[in-house]
C-alpha cells in the first residue's frame, strides 16, 4: 500500500515538473524542485495532495506556497551557488529547502514558534545543514546577518518594506509580493548599486507579511503573538 502511494506522488511529481517547465527554464531551479520532497513539509493528512499546482494549509492561518510560484521566485533571484540568501517567512520549511539547494547559505526567519521550530527540525532531518531559521525579530528581516545577495518574502506586504531594501547587497534582488490583502503583484527589486530597479512578475496571492513596514496584526485579525 505504501509503494502504491509511493508511486502515485512520483508520477505527481512528473507531471508538476513538466507544468512549471512551461513557465521556469532555469535547470537549477527546475532540479531543486525534483529534488526536494514537498510531501515532508506538510500535514499527513494532506500528503497525497502535496504535488498539486497550489497552495496548501500548514496550520496557525499559514500556506505552503503554490509550486509554480515557489519556482517563478526562486528563479528571479539568479542564484549561482555561492550567495547568502534571507527568506523572511519561513513556514513549513519548503521555500528554505529549495534555496538550501542553490545557494551557499541561507537565513530564514519565522514569527510563528510552532512553525519555526518544527521547519527547523525537519531541515535538518532532512540534512538542510546550511539553513539558520531564526525567530523573526522586531525588525523585518534578519539585519544581523545582511547584506544578503537575495532576499524572497513569503508574505504580501503593502509596501516594500525599507529595512528589506536595506539588507539587500549591491547586486542583489529582492523577490516580494506588493499589493492588498487579498491579491498582490509579485515584483523583482534589484540593487544595481546606483539605485533600485523593478519588474513585475504577475498577480498573486499570498498570505499578509506582518511586521514593521508591512501589515499590523490589527489590520488583518491575527493575534500578536
Amino acid at each position: 500500500m505504501a509503494r502504491i502511494a509511493h508511486n502515485l506522488l512520483d508520477r505527481a511529481k512528473e507531471q508538476l515538473l513538466a507544468e512549471i517547465r512551461l513557465d521556469v527554464r532555469d535547470p537549477r531551479v527546475l532540479a531543486a524542485m525534483a529534488s526536494v520532497p514537498r510531501e515532508r513539509f506538510l500535514p499527513e493528512e494532506l500528503r497525497p495532495y502535496a504535488y498539486d499546482n497550489r497552495p496548501l494549509p500548514i496550520g496557525h492561518g499559514q500556506t505552503i506556497s503554490q509550486p509554480l510560484i515557489v519556482a517563478m521566485m526562486t528563479e528571479a533571484l539568479r542564484l549561482t551557488g555561492g550567495e547568502k540568501v534571507l527568506e523572511v517567512g519561513t513556514g513549513s520549511g519548503y521555500q528554505a529547502a529549495i534555496l538550501a539547494e542553490l545557494a551557499a547559505e541561507v537565513v530564514t526567519v519565522e514569527r510563528v514558534a510552532a512553525l519555526a521550530e518544527g521547519a527547523a527540525a525537519l531541515l535538518s532531518e532532512l540534512g538542510y545543514h546550511n539553513v539558520r531559521v531564526h525567530a523573526a525579530g522586531e525588525t523585518m528581516g534578519w539585519p544581523d546577518g545582511a547584506p544578503f545577495d537575495g532576499i524572497i518574502v513569503t508574505a504580501g506586504a503593502p509596501q516594500v518594506p525599507r529595512s528589506l531594501l536595506d539588507q539587500l547587497a549591491p547586486g542583489g534582488r529582492l523577490v516580494i509580493p506588493v499589493g492588498a490583502r487579498d491579491v498582490q503583484e509579485l515584483l523583482v527589486v534589484s540593487n544595481t548599486g546606483h539605485g533600485l530597479t523593478s519588474r513585475r512578475l504577475g498577480p498573486c496571492r499570498f498570505v499578509p507579511l506582518v511586521g514593521s513596514g508591512a501589515w499590523a496584526t490589527a489590520d488583518i485579525g491575527y493575534p500578536p503573538l
